[in-house]
């Protein structure tokens, strides 16, 4: 996490010293051409501010998301990224400009509440609630959709993404083998 962390920093300062010329990675909604920018939208910000407001939320959830292994971590962020991305483009206003990684964050957000009562896991569950007492309000927060300059729809969009990961990539128990006597 700390890798894809520093990279959304790396690539902050390649926007600003290309004179933001990554800006226009984000998302255009219901503009065929801004397909191509569903995942690439995620890994750009908007400046300094918008990357730093990300960072530590990215780091703590993404690790804990990250614990579930690797693969299924991958594969949970590529679900989210791609969902959310195409959610900003189906529903956003014309003619914005939606980018970062909030949706990404929404969508582990909603991911680590729901896998664990998913999965019926109760260290799955203690984690979720932990995860809804520590970062709960500022997810209501971001789904208002009274704040300028803030992509609600991604974040609405990530956190539903989020929790039809926990149910697509869920770990089925299988169910104990009777031995004959």
């Amino acid at each position: 996490m700390l890798g894809w962390v520093a990279l959304l920093w790396l690539l902050e300062v390649v926007d600003v010293v290309s004179g933001h010329a990554l800006d226009a990675l984000g998302i255009t909604p219901r503009t065929t051409s801004d397909l191509v920018d569903v995942v690439p939208a995620a890994f750009v910000h908007f400046g300094f501010g918008h990357v730093a407001a990300n960072s530590v939320p990215l780091l703590v959830l993404g690790f804990l998301a990250a614990l579930g292994g690797l693969r299924r971590f991958a594969a949970v962020c590529a679900l989210i990224i791609v969902a959310d991305g195409l959610g900003v483009w189906l529903v956003a206003p014309a003619h914005s400009n939606t980018a970062g990684a909030s949706g990404l964050i929404f969508g582990l957000f909603g991911y680590l509440i729901v896998t664990g009562f998913v999965e019926r896991r109760p260290l799955g569950v203690l984690v979720g609630l932990l995860v809804a007492a520590v970062w709960g309000t500022s997810v209501l927060t971001g789904l208002a959709p009274t704040q300028t300059g803030i992509s609600w729809q991604g974040h609405l969009a990530g956190l539903i993404s989020g929790v039809a990961a926990a149910f697509v990539f869920r770990r089925r128990r299988v169910p104990p083998v009777p031995l004959m006597q």
